[in-house]
């Protein structure tokens, strides 16, 4: 199958919400977005503002693969910080998310921007799927959360 990149946008929110909760519902990251409304907000709060580049993995018309994310203007130039990642279900572990990963380069570098950040969890397959494509722990930096 011939697989290309697209531009999403709101109004792609009905397959995004689609694919987003079929990845993240299940192992290992086994995430509640039983509330609709959350889940739409969260999906505005990347995909919906000035900043944001949202791009599709596209295969016989259908979406295969989401990366959501943020374009920031960094002292060291531009970069494209990756919020939420994934491919289906039945499609991971099978090269399809390094394919969309490459393409997902060649669409950034002829935006001019040069760079990827983002995080992951260290106990997922993810986390070894972003070092073997290439990506590395910033040595100086953590992701730091606190609830109260």
């Amino acid at each position: 199958m011939n697989y290309d990149v697209r531009r999403l946008s709101m109004a792609d929110i009905l397959p995004i919400k689609e694919l987003f909760v079929g990845v993240f519902t299940n192992e290992p990251w086994n995430d509640d977005w039983s509330d609709e409304a959350q889940l739409v907000r969260y999906l505005e709060d990347i995909a919906g503002n000035e900043n944001s580049l949202s791009l599709g993995l596209y295969g016989d018309g259908e979406l295969w693969g989401i990366a959501l994310g943020t374009v920031i203007h960094w002292y060291t130039g531009t970069e494209y910080y990756i919020r939420e990642f994934c491919v289906r279900r039945d499609s991971q572990g099978k090269g399809l998310g390094r394919q969309f990963m490459i393409k997902i380069e060649e669409v950034l570098k002829a935006d001019g921007i040069h760079s990827i950040i983002l995080s992951t969890d260290v106990d997922t397959p993810a986390h070894g799927f972003y070092l073997k494509n290439g990506f590395a722990e910033l040595p100086k930096s953590r992701f730091f959360h606190k609830s109260f």
